[in-house]
């Protein structure tokens, strides 16, 4: 009558402590680079393009020149904090790079990223929060997880439905739900993707067609009826999840 409960080994909390250093780098970093846009605005310096934080945005940072030396002082020690930052995230997905063979998941995550919009932190975060996905009997079970259901607040014969619940697992919620933006575009497989493509079987590369021609439908659908884009993109990321969990499947169970 119990039911069984998946237990991760040494070497999954391991790969799951690297991807969340790794959150919390990213996190540093954007702190940093707001401190840097909060500074500039405040003394009135606007950036004359839209793209911020290229290579083209940071010689501007450093071209800017301010009558009090403290000033100078001030914004050269915030831009070295952006790139500090940015230094530790490269070494830390240099690591996971290398630890990734290794992992007993590493099949999943390879078979993650035929997915459009799946790079592979999005696959490794995925695999290493929600781990063996045989734990749930089926893809709604998943979605549940991670908090991408709506919610409901029912009396008696009244039925309400509400937003989704955000409930469980909020790093690879927040992660789908960016992944879901790339499917505005037309279904196409791109060079890079096709390269992924040939490294899995069959069935993954068709699971993989599959999710890009509904979900490419499903943003077109959903934006032609007046829908938000927040709640487009997370209705097909609820349904991105879905197709992670058949590919997962797929793999583990071959």
């Amino acid at each position: 009558e119990l039911t069984p409960v998946w237990v991760p080994d040494e070497g999954h909390e391991a790969m799951r402590d690297l991807v969340r250093a790794r959150s919390a780098a990213v996190q540093a970093q954007r702190v940093h680079r707001q401190q840097v846009s909060a500074f500039m605005l405040k003394h009135g310096r606007i950036y004359p393009r839209k793209k911020s934080w290229s290579m083209r945005y940071l010689r501007w940072l450093q071209e800017q020149r301010f009558e009090h030396p403290a000033h100078q002082i001030a914004l050269q020690e915030l831009v070295d904090a952006v790139r500090i930052s940015k230094e530790r995230i490269d070494r830390i997905e240099a690591a996971i790079v290398e630890f990734l063979p290794s992992w007993s998941l590493a099949p999943v995550v390879r078979a993650l990223q035929a997915l459009r919009g799946v790079d592979l932190i999005v696959a490794v975060t995925f695999a290493t929060e929600v781990g063996d996905v045989r734990r749930f009997d089926n893809p709604g079970q998943l979605m549940g997880y991670l908090g991408l259901v709506p919610s409901e607040r029912s009396t008696g014969d009244t039925i309400r439905r509400g937003g989704i619940t955000k409930a469980g697992n909020s790093r690879v919620r927040h992660m789908l739900v960016e992944s879901a933006w790339t499917y505005r575009h037309p279904p196409r497989v791109g060079a890079k993707k096709l390269y992924l493509l040939e490294q899995t079987t069959p069935k993954v590369r068709e699971i993989a067609w599959k999710a890009q021609s509904r979900l490419t439908g499903r943003y077109r659908t959903l934006s032609a009826n007046g829908k938000k884009t927040t709640v487009v993109c997370t209705a097909v990321a609820r349904e991105l999840a879905g197709f992670m969990w058949a590919v997962a499947r797929e793999v583990q169970t071959a």
